[in-house]
């Protein structure tokens, strides 16, 4: 029988937007591997703790993106020390001198794609977008396995770069269970009102400012229709906002900013669609939700939507504001066609699991480590 291994697993991301994936690896895994001895890597004030006897804590005081040469030095030598087996990146930024055995987490190429440069000086923008692309491609090269939460981000990685084709594994993601607890109506919205909504970050990629040329066509023949737009109030959600006063329905647009649980729970509950605009995504949880809610879904076409919502929402190029309003359109018109949603959306919620995902994570550690490990 093979001891066990030291597992380090970097969840510095736990608490971002995109922590959940590393938040619900540390929750299964715990279930799945009782075996080998687990290092987790927070923030400093993270207050996570593990349940298993088998995992341990551990601060990390570097931050989780820096070029800075003493906080690629000083991460590197903190790995080091703690004599890994094996060390688990949930994002790919990594310090460049580590070169244990390495599984990488990249969630996607968006950035590749939409990011943009703002008030950043161009040779500033110029520089730091060519230090990624090549850290992203030391960090691939450096890697054992790489993770990615769809096929079609796989596909991404292995066109962008060929060479890792064959260290990809797609370990999908999953949903969330309803809110729990009792809704409550936010104070923004009326008991009255009829809705379409959508919750998320407003990155640029995320398109959001689309939906309001589709409020527009949609209340041609519903003048009472609104649109329900939850999320923190940041720059881009700013932007939106002097965007959204240019438009006819400016009237008709709610931004709530950001609300407790039980008023998500509530908008859902009561929306007429949950409506999703994206352009670029890895796998997406908020349809997921909206669907878990009972909440009709529709959605972009673009990147691996389709792939992970298959026939459980209706699609829309999220390009044409027509086309939008149109297929809104037909989920407000169409009960049959809202209720087969409905229970198709019903259905895919059993296609996904985080346990399935933390079971097919240590799979791929077992694969690195090259060792059959005991039932746990």
């Amino acid at each position: 029988m093979d001891a066990p291994k030291h597992i380090v697993i970097d969840a510095r991301i736990r608490r971002s937007s995109t922590g959940r994936y590393a938040d619900r690896l540390l929750e299964h895994l715990q279930t799945v591997d009782t075996y080998h001895r687990y290092t987790i890597l927070l923030q400093p004030d993270d207050p996570w703790k593990p349940t298993a006897k088998n995992f341990r804590t551990l601060p990390c005081p570097y931050r989780e993106f820096s070029f800075s040469p003493l906080e690629q030095i000083g991460f590197a030598r903190q790995l080091y020390g703690l004599k890994p087996d094996l060390v688990h990146f949930t994002m790919t930024q990594q310090p460049l001198l580590y070169f244990g055995k390495i599984v990488t987490t990249t969630h996607d190429l968006t950035m590749f794609h939409f990011v943009r440069r703002g008030t950043t000086p161009v040779p500033v923008f110029w520089l730091k977008m060519t230090l990624y692309k090549w850290l992203l491609r030391w960090s691939h090269w450096k890697s054992d396995k790489i993770i990615a939460p769809t096929i079609y981000v796989a596909k991404d990685i292995a066109n962008y770069q060929p060479s890792t084709d064959h260290k990809l594994v797609v370990t999908y993601e999953s949903s969330e269970p309803p809110i729990k607890g009792r809704a409550i109506r936010p104070q923004q919205v009326s008991e009255h009102d009829q809705f379409i909504m959508y919750l998320g970050n407003a990155f640029p990629h995320k398109n959001v400012g689309v939906l309001f040329d589709a409020l527009d066509i949609l209340r041609r023949k519903r003048p009472d229709l609104k649109l329900v737009l939850v999320g923190k109030k940041d720059i881009h959600y700013q932007e939106l906002e002097t965007q959204a006063k240019q438009h006819a329905s400016a009237k008709n647009i709610i931004f709530t900013g950001f609300i407790p649980d039980a008023e998500s729970k509530w908008l859902h509950e009561h929306s007429l669609a949950y409506v999703f605009p994206s352009l670029s995504e890895g796998f997406s949880l908020t349809p997921m939700e909206a669907i878990a809610h009972g909440s009709p879904v529709v959605s972009s076409n673009a990147t691996c939507l389709p792939e992970v919502y298959g026939d459980a929402v209706h699609y829309f190029d999220p390009t044409h504001p027509h086309d939008i309003a149109a297929k809104v359109a037909e989920v407000l018109d169409n009960p049959k066609l809202r209720a087969q949603l409905i229970e198709n959306g019903k259905k895919l919620l059993k296609k996904y699991s985080w346990h399935r995902m933390a079971e097919e994570t240590l799979i791929v550690y077992k694969e690195v480590l090259d060792e059959t490990i005991p039932n746990a």
